[in-house]
């Protein structure tokens, strides 16, 4: 029987089949999600999508033809000083960057949306844990 691949080894590879600046950026944005929070977990969901998750997900990475998407679950509702969130700007919840071929990416911006998120979902996490024992 063979071994199905892990999450990460799946984002290797998607990393690897880009073989252009869209692998080039995922790596990037990959590695700066792991610097930002070293506990983050690796997940591939949707069909090959990549989703960075921490007591909740963070964002997921996806690959377009002239576009990597980065959505943030719960962007509508985090800082963005650095007015990184570029796409998806209309909707209640989420919130996306989508980066261009040649784009310079703002890694200590980016890694501070990453820590926010993180912070976020574990308030969020906190708080129903809180309503839990309360109730009990």
């Amino acid at each position: 029987m063979e071994e199905e691949n892990s999450p990460s080894q799946l984002i290797d590879a998607r990393i690897e089949e880009l073989n252009d600046w869209r692998g080039g950026t995922l790596a990037l944005v990959r590695k700066l999600i792991k610097e930002a929070d070293p506990d983050v977990v690796e997940e591939w969901k949707w069909r090959g999508v990549p989703v960075w998750s921490h007591a909740g997900i963070i964002c997921t990475g996806e690959t377009y033809k002239s576009v990597v998407k980065l959505t943030f679950a719960k962007g509508a509702s985090l800082e963005d000083p650095a007015s990184l969130f570029n796409s998806s700007l209309e909707g209640n919840t989420r919130r996306a960057i989508d980066i261009h071929e040649g784009e310079k990416i703002d890694e200590e911006a980016l890694k501070g949306l990453i820590c926010a998120a993180v912070a976020l979902n574990l308030s969020t996490r906190a708080g129903r844990s809180q309503k839990r024992s309360k109730s009990a």
